[in-house]
C-alpha cells in the first residue's frame, strides 16, 4: 500500500468516525438512548453493517433516515443492543453460583436478584430453575432489566426456537442441573414456552445502564457480556452503580472476558470465583 492509499485510508475513518458521533449525538437529543460511551469500534462496526443491509453509501444517510422515519430508530436499537445470550450460558458460572452463592442466599428470609442488561431473558429464566432447584425461588423478587423495549418483551413472553434446546440441554446439565430441562418448559410446534411459574416472582421493566440510577437494594447482580462493550469510563460508572446497589455482602457476577481488576470499585470487592467472575461485595470496606 502506498502513502497516497494510506492517507485516503485514514482520511475515511476519520469521517466515518466523525459521522458515528453525530449519529450518536442525534440518537441520544432525539430519543434519549445513550450509546457515546460504547465501544467505538463496536459501535462503527455495527452500524456500518446496518448501512450495508440498506444499499446506502454512507453514515450520513443513516441518520437522515433516523431523522427523518419515525419508526427507524427501532432498528438501529436492535442493531446496538447486545444480544448474544443463551440458557446457561458458560455452565460453570451456574456450578459455581449453586456451590458458592446459593448458600449464602439461603440464610436470608427473603432475597433480590437484579439481572441487567437482561437482552431476551435466557439468563434470567436459567436463575430462576436455578433459584427453583434450591428452595429459593418462591422467596425471592427477581427484576430483569434492559433498555431495549423490544428485547424485553421477547423475555417477558418467555418463548424460544425449539431449534436451541438441545444445546440448552446440554448447558444445563453441565452446570450441574438436578432435573430434566424439559420440566422446565412446554413445546409448541417450532418454539417451547418456559413455565409460567419461573416468572411469576420476575419483574421485567425497562432500565439504562448509561443514563439511569441505582436501580434497587439487592443481593445479586449479573450482568454478563455488557461491559466489554463500553468504553472505560462508562464501565467504571456502570460498576459504581452495580457497588450502590447490593447490600454489603452481596454478590456480582460478571461475563466471561470482564473482572473488576484495575477499576475504580477493585477495593470494593472480594473474589468469590476468579474464573467465573464472581465477586462479593465487602461487608466492611477497606478491610
Amino acid at each position: 500500500m502506498n502513502m497516497q492509499s494510506k492517507n485516503e485510508g485514514s482520511k475515511e475513518l476519520q469521517k466515518q468516525d466523525l459521522e458515528v458521533r453525530l449519529l450518536l449525538e442525534a440518537i441520544q437529543q432525539i430519543y434519549g438512548y445513550d450509546f457515546r460511551g460504547y465501544n467505538q469500534a463496536h459501535v462503527r462496526r455495527r452500524i456500518l453493517h446496518r448501512v450495508q443491509n440498506l444499499g446506502l453509501k454512507s453514515i450520513s444517510e443513516l441518520q437522515h433516515k433516523l431523522l427523518h422515519e419515525e419508526h427507524f430508530i427501532e432498528i438501529l436499537l436492535r442493531d446496538l443492543s447486545i444480544n448474544v445470550t443463551e440458557m446457561f450460558r458458560d455452565p460453570g458460572f451456574y456450578r459455581s453460583m449453586r456451590l458458592e452463592v446459593i448458600p449464602v442466599l439461603k440464610t436470608y428470609p427473603f432475597i433480590k436478584v437484579w439481572h441487567a442488561g437482561c437482552s431476551t431473558g435466557e439468563e434470567v429464566y436459567s436463575f430462576a430453575i436455578l433459584l427453583k432447584e434450591e428452595g429459593l425461588l418462591d422467596r425471592a423478587q427477581i427484576y430483569a432489566t434492559d433498555f431495549n423495549p423490544i428485547v424485553l418483551e421477547t423475555a417477558r413472553k418467555g418463548i424460544y426456537p425449539v431449534s436451541r434446546i438441545k444445546e440448552y440441554t446440554q448447558n444445563y446439565q453441565a452446570s450441574g442441573g438436578l432435573q430434566s430441562f424439559s420440566d422446565f418448559y412446554i413445546a409448541r410446534y417450532d418454539s417451547v414456552i418456559m413455565d409460567h411459574n419461573l416468572r411469576k416472582n420476575v419483574v421485567f421493566a425497562e432500565h439504562n445502564l448509561v443514563t439511569d440510577n441505582v436501580f434497587a437494594e439487592v443481593h445479586v447482580i449479573i450482568c454478563r457480556n455488557v461491559l466489554i462493550y463500553f468504553n472505560k469510563d462508562l464501565q467504571n460508572r456502570v460498576l459504581k452503580l452495580f457497588a450502590d446497589s447490593l447490600i454489603k455482602g452481596g454478590f456480582l457476577g460478571l461475563g466471561s472476558k470482564e473482572n473488576i481488576m484495575f477499576t475504580e470499585v477493585a477495593d470494593t470487592f472480594t473474589v468469590v470465583d476468579a474464573s467465573e467472575k464472581i465477586y462479593k461485595k465487602k461487608i466492611v470496606l477497606g478491610i
